[in-house]
């Protein structure tokens, strides 16, 4: 490993990872609640519910494609000023979606804004690396995990009377200033970071990915809307397929590739996304049935719903902030192990109950579900750092990055696309049973993934 400049600098560590997770809060805080505000928006604009779904796709889709980009611009040019100009364009864009006067501005201008802001993830994980020796990142990222937890659900809280009290251009108009202040904030406070010298960027390679990338999540988003055995679904999986090899052709042959191939060699780099891949397959696939499980079984209303979901960031951020001391305890091998065995178990408790639903059974599963992934997530990011030289931090994180919304996007729809499949064959409640039962064993292959993690990193 080198030793980074940035560490030899008189910049004070942690106030520099508290300046990036402030512009990391600020870019995260509106997405839960626009994913509930959809109906008020809709009726606005003048616009149809189903069309909006693309606020949340659009930017998910956008910030895959974009996120391997941002990292390896942060490795080759500075991760400073990746970071600067990520944050600066969210401002301008959340300036930009306040004003929107239809349906489709709203949606290009909140994609426009997720191309920029997929900078920020990758760059703002490494800069804290590039604060801390090896040994302490896992600490670090452990906050990083808390506010990336945290600023979704404290935007979901403020951001329902907002809108109820001001109309969905509050949520905007509310980010603005808060970027605003993180962009003041890093300009002041990141010390520059080291450039590579001598590197040209991966045009072709990164073109590839891009491919490979966008077919793959084109095919999974509305797979469920075109069948999955049609000709259009199984032609953009073939795509994705023939995308990817070319891509693994282009990275052995160039001298300077976006993602050094060499890396997926190493256990302690490849299996931890191996982990998080699945983990976050069950994580999420769970999570986006848990709404509708408490509606059309538990009646429960919409408010409630919400209040019932918070113990799943709220134990995700806690045993992120605990992260360093899981690291020393137990080691990256246990952590894994653990923590997406915590994730199938709370898959398992709510299949259990869809009978007879006990709503603090489904309550105690999801808590239980943001503990496992709350441990795993700062632990794979570390152990991924600290298994790549420096310079290339920056798309060693983009990598775990692009893994983990794959993985989501895989999730939500398939569990999602199964359960409505069967409710008219099997029942509601045999339905939702039978989708948390799918996702339990396929997230179990994190749990065996995870022995084959180093026990301990470097």
């Amino acid at each position: 490993m080198t030793t980074p400049t940035t560490t030899r600098r008189s910049a004070n560590p942690w106030v520099v990872t508290w300046t990036v997770l402030a512009g990391s809060f600020a870019v995260g805080i509106n997405f839960t609640i626009l994913a509930v505000s959809r109906p008020e928006i809709a009726d606005d604009l003048r616009a149809d519910v189903s069309t909006l779904v693309w606020l949340i796709s659009g930017p998910i889709l956008a910030n895959a494609l974009f996120t391997a980009t941002a990292g390896k611009l942060g490795d080759l040019y500075g991760h400073r000023r990746v970071y600067l100009l990520g944050i600066g364009g969210s401002v301008v864009f959340a300036m930009a979606s306040a004003v929107a006067w239809d349906s489709w501005s709203l949606i290009g201008f909140r994609v426009a804004g997720a191309v920029v802001g997929a900078a920020a993830a990758p760059a703002s994980m490494a800069i804290i690396n590039l604060m801390f020796p090896p040994a302490q990142r896992s600490r670090a990222l452990g906050y990083w995990s808390l506010v990336a937890a945290g600023g979704p659900v404290i935007g979901l809280i403020i951001g329902g009377p907002l809108v109820d009290a001001f109309g969905w251009r509050a949520i905007f108009l509310i980010q603005v200033p808060l970027l605003a202040i993180a962009l003041a904030m890093a300009w002041r406070v990141l010390p520059e970071t080291d450039r590579a010298e001598q590197t040209t960027f991966d045009v072709l390679g990164n073109v590839m990915l891009g491919v490979a990338l966008l077919a793959l999540l084109i095919g999974v988003e509305r797979g469920r809307s075109w069948g999955w055995g049609s000709a259009p679904t199984i032609g953009c999986f073939v795509l994705a397929a023939v995308a990817s090899v070319l891509f693994i052709r282009v990275e052995l042959r160039v001298d300077h590739p976006l993602l050094p191939v060499q890396y997926f060699r190493t256990r302690s780099f490849t299996m931890p996304i191996v982990v998080i891949f699945f983990a976050q397959f069950g994580y999420m696939g769970g999570f986006i049935l848990a709404p509708k499980l408490l509606d059309e079984i538990g009646h429960e209303s919409a408010t409630h719903i919400s209040t019932l979901l918070i113990p799943r960031p709220l134990t995700f951020a806690i045993a992120g902030a605990a992260a360093g001391w899981f690291m020393r305890r137990l080691g990256m091998r246990n952590i894994a192990a653990i923590g997406s065995m915590l994730v199938v178990v709370s898959l398992m408790m709510i299949a259990a109950v869809t009978n007879e639903l006990n709503t603090w059974v489904v309550v105690g599963a999801i808590a239980l579900s943001g503990l496992g992934m709350g441990m795993v997530q700062p632990a794979i990011a570390a152990s991924v750092a600290n298994s790549v030289d420096d310079r290339d931090l920056g798309v060693a994180g983009a990598a775990q990055q692009m893994s983990v919304q794959v993985a989501t996007s895989l999730g939500m729809n398939l569990l999602d696309t199964v359960q409505a499949g069967l409710v008219a064959t099997s029942g509601l409640a045999a339905s939702y049973a039978s989708s948390y039962h799918l996702g339990a064993l396929l997230t179990l292959g994190g749990v065996v993934a995870a022995w084959f993690v180093p026990k301990r990193t470097a």
